[in-house]
């Protein structure tokens, strides 16, 4: 008999140690005690005693390596709980895989807690999975650090909180409210699954004006406000109606390529503009030079693109996924979709329901 190499579960309820007990008993009933790695998302409700859920899960489950945090809503297999406090707990064993922990801070300065002494650490061939705080992590130094190393890094920002110290984060026998907390993963077979969920309108243009900041004066050789309205005064009421709930900027990502499709760009939220001096001001520093094509959040594009997404990954990893992890945006669920556990429910569909857990945040991060 093949021994069980991961295990889920959900459990809803206001008693914290009532929820994170029965957790505990549904993954030691399937996997059993002392798994490689356990990853905990939890409702802020839950979370007035971190240490009480600590407690249980090293005394009972006593995984090797824990990671975690809070989060608004809380994601299990086919299910995203958003108006009720809920536990997601997720354990997996990865045998030959190497695991190394980070505890990360940005305080005024440079990325502090990086485990690595230089770009040739066999650590660092793997892939990171990192949770930070919104509030105190700078999520672009560590993606620098990660970048400059090739290290792909897959997480998000923690949800829930409305100012800094409201948030928790979880690491091994810890529980802390500030930075980031992460786990490197080397030797494992392990892929990730990116997808924007966005749909193009408008044509590609050239960015022929920009400054630093992400303040774009120019694009085709227009006023980029005056462009972006001359768009979206050519589109059909349809997708009017779309560009009227946001508009996004993707920013083509390699532009030596002949066509750009899904994946090609990086999505950016258009923060303002000024019509009197014509600026648009993005959300990613653009260069002269760079495409980018308007786009627009759209239920049927994100549902399309998320299917296709796992798809790819399924071919990479060579079959069925035995677990899965879910980050997904808290601007998608029920603000989008017309149906309930949309993501939730299409990943349990597209990999014969596998263990899962997840959340929604404040901002996610993958490798485009």
């Amino acid at each position: 008999m093949t021994a069980t190499l991961a295990a889920s579960a959900l459990v809803l309820g206001d008693d914290p140690v009532a929820v994170i007990d029965d957790a505990v008993e549904q993954i030691k009933a399937t996997l059993g005690e002392g798994p490689d790695l356990a990853v905990m998302f939890v409702s802020p409700a839950l979370c007035d005693d971190p240490s009480a859920l600590l407690d249980v899960i090293h005394g009972r489950l006593r995984p090797k390596h824990l990671i975690g945090c809070t989060s608004d809503t809380i994601i299990g297999v086919g299910r995203e709980i958003d108006h009720q406090s809920a536990l997601s707990l997720w354990a997996i064993r990865l045998p030959g895989a190497e695991i190394t922990e980070m505890r990360l801070t940005a305080t005024d300065g440079p990325l502090s807690g990086w485990p690595f002494a230089d770009a040739d650490d066999p650590g660092l061939d793997g892939i990171a999975l990192v949770v930070a705080d919104p509030f105190t992590f700078p999520a672009d130094l560590l993606l620098d650090h990660a970048n400059a190393v090739d290290l792909p890094i897959v997480g998000g920002m923690a949800s829930g909180a409305r100012r800094p110290g409201e948030g928790t984060l979880f690491l091994s026998r810890d529980a802390v409210a500030d930075g980031a907390v992460g786990v490197v993963i080397a030797g494992a077979n392990m892929v990730t699954a990116v997808s924007q969920g966005c749909a193009p309108i408008g044509p590609e243009m050239v960015v022929t004006d920009a400054e630093e900041g992400g303040r774009v004066d120019e694009l085709a050789g227009s006023p980029a406000v005056a462009k972006v309205e001359a768009v979206i005064d050519e589109l059909d009421r349809a997708q009017r109606r779309l560009a009227a709930n946001g508009l996004l900027a993707g920013v083509v990502i390699n532009e030596n390529v002949p066509e750009y499709g899904r994946g090609d760009f990086l999505m950016r939220p258009i923060l303002g503009g000024d019509r009197e001096s014509g600026r648009l001001l993005i959300g990613e520093n653009v260069r002269v030079g760079q495409t980018v094509r308007l786009h627009v959040r759209d239920a049927r594009s994100a549902g399309d693109d998320l299917r296709a997404a796992i798809g790819e990954a399924h071919s990479h990893v060579g079959g069925t996924p035995i677990a899965a992890l879910l980050f997904t945006c808290n601007g998608r669920g029920r603000h989008m979709f017309d149906t309930p556990d949309h993501d939730a429910r299409t990943l349990a569909e597209e990999t014969a329901g596998v263990p899962v857990a997840g959340m929604f945040c404040n901002g996610e991060i993958g490798p485009v």
